[in-house]
Formats: C-alpha cells, sequence, structure tokens
C-alpha cells in the first residue's frame, strides 16, 4: 500500500463537507485521492450480520449509484459495508473508506478485508482515518468513526440495521449535521428491518431504487432497460424466474423444469457473464446492469 498522509483541520484541502460538522477531526491520515470540494459522496451502511435480502440490495443500490457518479463511502466492516465498497470496485468506481483502526496493514479491521483495501486504491478511492498508524479498533473508535461516514456524505442509506447498530449510530449523526438519511425497508419479522423502519418512522426516505436517492438529491436520475436477456433458451427461462426475486437453485430447477446439471452450467456461465450473482449459499439473483 501507498504510504500514510496527514491533513490538518487548517488545510485548504480539507474535506469541504467534513469541516461543517460540529467535531471534525483535527487530523485525518489517509492514503489515496481526498474528497475534492464538488465531488459528491454518498453514504452506505448497514449490519455485519446480514441477510440475502441486504447483500443484494446494498450490491444493487451501490452499484447504481455509483454508476450515476456518487464517490461511495463506507466503514470497510463485514457484511454490507464491504458489498457497498465491492459493488463500487467491481465497476471501477471511486468508493472512500472510513476505518476505526490506524491505516497501516497489520492495524486493518478486518484483515479479510485487506485485499479490499488494496483494490479501493487501485480504482482511485481512499482510505481515511482519524487514529494514527498501529491503533487498534476499539469499542469507542468504531462508533466515533461513523461520524466521519455521515460528515463526508450528502446523505446516508441504511440497508440492513438492527435495533442498536453501527449503522443506526451513522444514521443519527446523519440527522444531527442535516444530512439526508434513506433507509430500505424490509420484512416486519426481521430483525434486521427493525432499524430501518424506526428511521422511515423518524423521517428517513423510504428507498426502493437508487432513484429514490438521486431525485432527493436532485441529481440526475438513471435509466436502467431493466432487461437482461440471454444468449439461448435456458438462459432466457433461469433469468425469467429470477427477475422477480433471488431465488436458491432447487427452486430455479423446479420453476424452470430444466435439469439440475443444466441448471448449473447455465447459472455458471451467466456468472462468468456478469448476468446473475451468487449471494451464497447457491441462492442466485440477477446481476442488474
Amino acid at each position: 500500500m501507498d504510504e500514510i498522509k496527514t491533513i490538518t483541520l487548517e488545510d485548504k484541502n480539507y474535506p469541504k463537507l467534513l469541516k461543517e460538522i460540529k467535531d471534525p477531526p483535527e487530523v485525518l491520515y489517509y492514503i489515496g485521492t481526498l474528497p475534492k470540494p464538488d465531488e459528491n459522496c454518498f453514504a452506505v451502511v448497514g449490519t455485519r450480520r446480514y441477510s440475502l435480502y441486504g447483500k443484494q440490495v446494498a450490491l444493487e443500490i451501490a452499484s447504481d449509484l455509483a454508476e450515476a457518479g456518487l464517490t461511495i463511502v463506507s466503514g470497510l466492516a463485514p457484511g454490507i459495508d464491504s458489498f457497498t465498497h465491492q459493488a463500487a470496485v467491481e465497476r471501477n468506481k471511486r468508493t472512500i473508506a472510513i476505518l476505526g483502526t490506524g491505516l497501516d496493514e497489520k492495524s486493518i479491521y478486518p484483515q479479510s478485508n485487506l485485499k479490499l483495501a488494496r483494490k479501493i486504491l487501485e480504482t482511485g478511492g481512499c482510505l481515511i482515518s482519524e487514529y494514527p498508524p498501529e491503533t487498534p479498533g476499539s469499542k469507542f473508535t468504531f462508533p466515533q468513526r461513523n461520524r466521519i461516514i455521515s460528515g463526508l456524505s450528502l446523505g446516508v442509506l441504511v440497508v440492513e440495521a438492527k435495533q442498536k447498530s453501527g449503522a443506526l449510530i451513522t444514521a443519527h449523526h446523519a440527522f444531527k449535521q442535516n444530512r439526508k438519511v434513506f433507509a430500505v425497508p424490509g420484512s416486519i419479522y426481521s430483525s434486521n428491518s427493525k432499524g430501518c423502519h424506526y428511521l422511515i418512522k423518524k423521517g428517513a426516505k423510504l428507498v426502493e431504487t437508487a432513484n429514490d436517492i438521486l431525485l432527493e438529491l436532485n441529481l440526475p436520475e438513471i435509466t436502467k432497460s431493466g432487461l437482461v436477456t440471454g444468449e439461448n433458451k435456458e438462459e432466457n427461462l433461469i433469468l425469467e424466474v429470477l427477475k422477480k426475486e433471488a431465488l436458491y437453485i432447487d427452486k430455479i430447477i423446479e420453476k424452470t423444469k430444466l435439469n439440475a446439471a443444466t441448471v448449473a452450467s447455465t447459472l455458471a456461465i451467466l456468472e462468468i457473464k456478469g448476468k446473475v450473482r451468487n449471494l451464497g449459499g447457491n441462492v442466485y439473483a440477477t446481476n442488474s446492469g
């Protein structure tokens, strides 16, 4: 990784939006390129203990926002944050990770995201922390850095969050900082939806697509054909059944009436072509382009 640089609050290149919050960090440590004054940054955060629904939503909305020209900000944590960064990196778009540790490779948390951290830098992104190198993460540092995630951004989207979670702390900071807050609804029976539904009741904007966010930020909406088509009968049958929802492989076999070997090989080809995505545990979803 490149060298760790520092910037102070007095510096003219200190991120403009972050300077406006009540308690901006006196010093920022960073690797990569800091946000420019005219750069539109937007935060997408959520729980570490995600559902496959949350994963699908995070990948899709973050991907569309990145395509629309927003720089995606998140916390590099396992779960929703990681998928958010991954979505931007996959599209070769810029994303910024705010860490609750030092930026040296030994301190970065989680260590399983070192590769993702390097990818963020390779695609022109940035790693930022208010903590000096060799600072380990603690119960204090992670919640503390959440004000930076919201402070750098025009708004914050919470994808999935339990009633007590770091993502809600970020949303509360956003409310206090006069940033726009957005939340994705989920099942009333899911504990991962409780935090999002609480935010919606509190005035957060309900989000179903990236355009709900772009509209609220007065930015141009994106148009997607929404049609992911295959190159043969089998591909089209599978894409058709996945159009409405993500499905487990057995369900795909049942609905398409294709044999198991054909479904498995066709899904593998569609995945290579980037038309479907395995969300984990053999649950597949269309990959909206």
